[in-house]
């Protein structure tokens, strides 16, 4: 979700394009209709709709289609439309990745993610489909490592972290921490044999945070926290020096 670096290989058709794109890491190139059968029917049919409402896109069918490489549970991809103007159109595509409903409340993070846009904070959802989401395409720079030892990003962070903390999330505010630590703990264990559940002494963890729940439940201060706020996770405007925290599928209200 940064500006991206195209390469020198492209292949392009009517309906959809593909192309390598750096993204963190340079993506390998793949064939254009494997990259275009990865678009499910339901986010064509939305990204057609959004399309037919933008009067400067010049060919509504014209669009490419650009897997960014990067994101660690997601397949995203980047979408773009020929427009009369210096600048082409964009969106971004998330289709969800498989197996990780263990982690994360799907339906929590599609409700927060659509209140963080509500309230101006990450990218606006434009569309949703039942394996994903179609957002804003942030023309921004994703931070690097090196950039969050520099005071003045630093700085900008943490206002904006501020405003992220200050949200007044809809729903019960209670702590999601400990269930969630339990429930992780829960699939561990099921998924490790009782020689694993040993050497990763699973058991003990599972003291550990019930003593902590002890020592720290009784008195806590509930604030909607980020917990994945990586370089990553963080763009800058490089005109503008606003700050965008990307939504981690990590969200949850803590003490």
């Amino acid at each position: 979700m940064s500006l991206h670096r195209l390469s020198s290989s492209r292949v392009c058709y009517k309906r959809a394009s593909a192309s390598t794109e750096e993204y963190l890491v340079m993506e390998s190139a793949e064939k254009v209709d494997a990259i275009g059968s990865r678009l499910p029917v339901e986010a064509m049919k939305i990204l057609q709709s959004l399309a037919s409402h933008w009067d400067d896109i010049i060919d509504v069918d014209g669009l490419q289609v650009i897997r960014l490489k990067g994101a660690m549970t997601n397949e995203v991809y980047q979408i773009k439309w020929p427009t009369n103007r210096e600048r082409s159109r964009k969106v971004l595509v998330r289709i969800y990745g498989e197996g990780v409903d263990v982690f994360f409340d799907r339906d929590l993070e599609i409700r927060t993610f659509e209140f963080m846009s509500k309230q101006g904070q990450g990218p606006r959802l434009l569309g949703r489909f039942s394996t994903g989401r179609i957002e804003e395409f942030i023309r921004a720079r994703t931070l690097s490592a090196c950039d969050l030892r520099d005071p003045d990003i630093s700085a900008l962070i943490a206002s904006k972290l501020k405003e992220f903390h200050d949200l007044d999330m809809p729903g019960p505010h209670k702590a999601l921490i400990w269930d969630r630590l339990r429930k992780w703990l829960s699939a561990a264990k099921h998924m490790c044999s009782a020689e694993e559940t040993r050497a990763l002494r699973l058991d003990a963890i599972e003291g550990e945070i019930e003593t902590l729940y002890k020592c720290l439940a009784a008195d806590q201060h509930i604030a909607f926290c980020h917990n994945d706020l990586q370089y990553g996770n963080i763009m800058i405007d490089e005109d503008t020096r606003s700050i965008t925290i990307i939504v981690s599928i990590y969200l949850l209200l803590i003490s």
